[in-house]
């Protein structure tokens, strides 16, 4: 049996009336030359069985049943028997202009990318209201770059998000790296992209938006915690800080680490920051805060601050967490 061109990766947990058009957006897709591997993380209602189902009516689709585990694990597990030549991880309640994956294996195939990105569009399921990830005046299709300068164009537009959906990725390249998604993190995206880029050498977007993002409130970056829940979440935020300042000292001597890695680091430990002020309950703020000072991210934020607007942020904010540390 030849290799397909592209390895469809998806984690799914409870996908619920969402797979059905996922599915569909995946099984009218104009590149034929693909294989669609669901990872059923433990789902409880009914979703694994759907998957089956869609396995023995379309020969390109596969199905792994594991116990749940998380995104990470998943992902892992698909990355583990895909056999494409790139791949990529859309999630199993989103779905896909027909056109989004012949486009960028076209793209990668022509320019010899190790990786093609697209834009994206949020779709907010309460208000109907459709919104482009990057807007077209931030940034345009851009020519082939290499992995960290493209990652730089994109994070000074202010609206790239480190996602692994928004594109195809040389598979070659990932296991030459040993490149896996760290199990138990959320957001385990930014890592992983960031190191990525780092090593890739040849790399595009196009402005095209092929890819929808449903927001609704089950999503695990929507989902409204707080207390005990809110702590734990953003233990996972202080994690990737970390990372981040690892992986920019980690390659520093081999690509150019520009200001924006800095920034994107100090970015995303505010974040925590912000759930402090977010968080209704006395005690878990305290908790919050003391993480945040127990990893030295108060730290790392001075480290890595960049600009006047973020330093002053970071001051700001920084006054905030003494002040409130001592009460």
């Amino acid at each position: 049996m030849p290799f397909p061109l592209l390895s469809i990766i998806t984690p799914m947990y409870n996908a619920g009336v969402m797979l059905d058009s996922f599915m569909q957006s995946l099984l009218t897709q104009t590149l034929t030359n693909l294989e669609i591997i669901i990872v059923n993380d433990g789902s409880t209602d009914g979703s694994g069985e759907r998957a089956d189902v869609y396995a023995q009516q379309h020969a390109q689709v596969r199905v792994i049943h594991q116990p749940n585990g998380g995104v990470s694990r998943a992902r892992n597990a698909g990355l583990a028997v895909a056999r494409g030549k790139y791949v990529t991880f859309p999630d199993a309640d989103d779905t896909m202009n027909p056109t989004m994956y012949q486009t960028l294996v076209e793209m990668a195939e022509s320019d010899n990318l190790d990786a093609a990105q697209c834009n994206a569009e949020w779709f907010f399921q309460a208000s109907q209201l459709i919104k482009p990830l990057i807007p077209h005046d931030r940034l345009r299709s851009t020519e082939v770059l290499r992995g960290p300068e493209w990652l730089n164009r994109a994070l000074k537009t202010h609206r790239y998000m480190h996602v692994v959906w928004l594109g195809i990725y040389r598979r070659e390249l990932i296991e030459q790296l040993q490149l896996y998604f760290a199990p138990g993190l959320h957001h385990q995206d930014i890592p992983w992209t960031t190191e990525f880029m780092l090593n890739a050498q040849r790399v595009r977007y196009t402005d095209r938006v092929l890819y929808r993002y449903y927001m609704h409130d089950s999503s695990v970056s929507n989902r409204k915690r707080t207390g005990e829940k809110n702590v734990a979440y953003q233990r996972h935020y202080l994690k990737i800080a970390q990372m981040l300042e690892e992986i920019n000292a980690r390659y520093q001597h081999k690509v150019t680490i520009y200001p924006t890695f800095h920034y994107q680091i100090t970015h995303e430990a505010l974040s925590v920051c912000h759930s402090i002020r977010r968080e209704p309950d006395a005690g878990a703020r305290q908790a919050i805060i003391h993480d945040l000072f127990a990893t030295q991210t108060h730290r790392r934020m001075l480290r890595n601050a960049r600009g006047i607007r973020q330093w002053y942020q970071l001051l700001l904010w920084l006054s905030r967490l003494y002040r409130w540390r001592k009460k």
